[in-house]
């Protein structure tokens, strides 16, 4: 796993890493934060699954995002974060998280990123927050059943043994054909706890087959985007999200991971949106 002592001390340029603790639903949990201050529009990123806050790292190399105050984080169950119960990890558990995160940070109204995983939980952090969101870049965020590619396999392969299952898991999606997948899957067993792995899944597929996520998302009023591979061009949903406003961003050389395969054009849709509206924002 990572080292969460380590963690909490670097410094980069422009960015720090720091550790808060506070309690979800009475478990403690220890968030390890990448950030930095500034004086515009804040940005929140939150990352997939198996991920860690340092996918957006390279926003300190990209000089249009100068000035921007920057949250990122290790969501409960990843990284460098540490929770006391894993097991009781889910996508409620991980707004709650973000929420005490924006709360201890003084964010109230800010830019949302948000892939995979954190693209789930940025929507229902949006949607129970409307007027705190200025845009909401959703990079290949679960919107339906078919974004469920990854999570329904605690179904499909459930294992009573964590750590077996993580460990099939990470087989299963090395081998499997894509861009960037290798390199996800080689850092999965480093970045994600073994026994918060089935509760996410669950509460994943849960959300993406029952609770409506695509009319949430359209029913946000925040501007939108839609980030995504070329790889997944045949999402059923593109076109309705083309109809209502949403703008898209077709990444070329890229499946589900854009901060892997061609982050470049992952951080020019970024900025292209953000930059895109901000003159619109009421301060």
């Amino acid at each position: 796993m990572f080292n969460q002592t380590l963690a909490a001390t670097l410094k980069g340029p422009g960015l720090e890493w720091d550790r808060i603790e506070f309690a979800v639903d009475a478990t403690r949990v220890g968030v390890a934060v990448m950030r930095r201050d500034g004086y515009k529009s804040p940005i929140v990123f939150l990352h997939g699954f198996g991920s860690t806050k340092e996918d957006y790292a390279d926003i300190a190399r990209y000089p249009i995002f100068d000035g921007h105050p920057v949250i990122a984080y290790d969501a409960p169950g990843c990284g460098a974060t540490d929770c006391d119960t894993p097991s009781a990890i889910d996508i409620p558990f991980q707004q709650k998280t973000a929420q005490a995160v924006l709360a201890y940070f003084g964010f109230d109204r800010f830019h949302l990123v948000g892939h995979s995983m954190g693209g789930l939980t940025a929507l229902m952090l949006a949607h129970a927050n409307r007027e705190s969101v200025l845009s909401f870049t959703n990079i290949e965020g679960n919107l339906g059943s078919e974004d469920c590619f990854l999570s329904r396999q605690t179904f499909e392969y459930g294992q009573d043994d964590a750590e077996y299952f993580l460990d099939a898991f990470i087989d299963r999606v090395f081998r499997s054909p894509g861009f960037a997948n290798a390199v996800y899957a080689t850092g999965l067993r480093g970045k994600v706890r073994a026994r918060a792995v089935a509760s996410i899944f669950r509460s994943m597929v849960e959300l993406s087959d029952h609770a409506g996520l695509l009319q949430k998302f359209l029913a946000l009023p925040c501007p939108k985007s839609f980030v995504f591979g070329d790889a997944h061009r045949s999402l059923s949903y593109l076109g309705q999200l083309r109809d209502n406003g949403v703008a898209l961003f077709e990444i070329p050389a890229c499946g589900h991971f854009p901060m892997y395969s061609n982050p470049p054009l992952m951080w020019r849709a970024i900025s292209d949106f953000i930059h895109g509206i901000e003159g619109n924002i009421r301060r």
